[in-house]
């Protein structure tokens, strides 16, 4: 799989670790890297900062092997998003998304993206007013709502959205499943409910399917498991694979992130 990850991308700064401590992420930035991380190819296009925090950002993703040819340098800050861990799960504090603010995608940057096998986005990227256009021009694309599916970025996203992911954490319940189904009403081909510790839920407009989670020995840190889990169902989707061998393959990369502090 080559995957164009295009938007958000921002500084963890998690403030109550070793005195404070920053890393590279964002949704977008964190699924590329999982690609890399899991045998695909991936790019990133976006902006960061001409600050340290954008050099530090560059740099660190560059160093994964993502092709960073369409990451931007823009005046201004990186974007920064606060995080506390507590009992090994992140709680987020203030984000201000700097450069992200008035972030748009040029022509040559939907071109490039046209090279891709598919093209992931989030709720913070700026990138779901241009899906219509790219969806339209053949691209295969996928969307993270986050735990907002009733976000206007994500009622903007939806109808032009393959693979639609986003999290809850109430369980599998009738009005969990009964919100899924009304997603996928308006558009996407897959709707995909992360569902924490229950692991998933799958429609494809006829069935729902169920995965579980993967066993972690330590939990360390939860940042970027859903992002991770959104990378491991692409690969396994555009690979080929069936619906449950993608939630599994989700569920696998979801389970090794969760060893380490940090997306990535």
């Amino acid at each position: 799989m080559k995957l164009a990850a295009a938007g958000s991308n921002c500084i963890d700064y998690y403030g109550n670790v070793d005195g404070g401590k920053a890393f590279a992420g964002g949704g977008p930035v964190n699924m590329a890297v999982y690609t890399k991380r899991i045998g695909g190819e991936a790019s990133y296009i976006g902006p960061v900062g001409n600050d340290d925090y954008g050099e530090f950002m560059y740099d660190s993703i560059k160093n994964k092997g993502v092709d960073v040819s369409h990451l931007y340098v823009k005046e201004g800050k990186t974007a920064v998003s606060q995080v506390n861990i507590i009992d090994g799960e992140r709680v987020f504090g203030d984000y201000d998304e700097g450069v992200m603010d008035n972030f748009l995608l040029s022509p040559e940057d939907i071109d490039f993206i046209l090279t891709h096998d598919v093209v992931v986005a989030d709720l913070w990227g700026k990138v779901e007013k241009q899906f219509k256009e790219i969806k339209e021009r053949g691209m295969t694309t996928a969307f993270d709502c986050a735990d907002r599916p009733d976000d206007e970025a994500a009622k903007t996203a939806i109808p032009y959205t393959d693979y639609l992911f986003f999290s809850s954490e109430e369980g599998d319940v009738p009005e969990v499943r009964e919100k899924i189904k009304e997603l996928h009403n308006k558009g996407p081909k897959l709707v995909i409910c992360m569902l924490g510790s229950e692991g998933s839920l799958c429609f494809d407009g006829y069935s729902f399917y169920k995965y579980g989670i993967k066993d972690c020995e330590n939990l360390v840190d939860s940042m970027g498991a859903g992002d991770s889990y959104v990378a491991g169902f692409l690969y396994g989707i555009t690979d080929g694979l069936g619906i449950e061998k993608a939630m599994e393959m989700g569920a696998a990369t979801a389970a090794d992130t969760l060893k380490y502090f940090g997306a990535w």
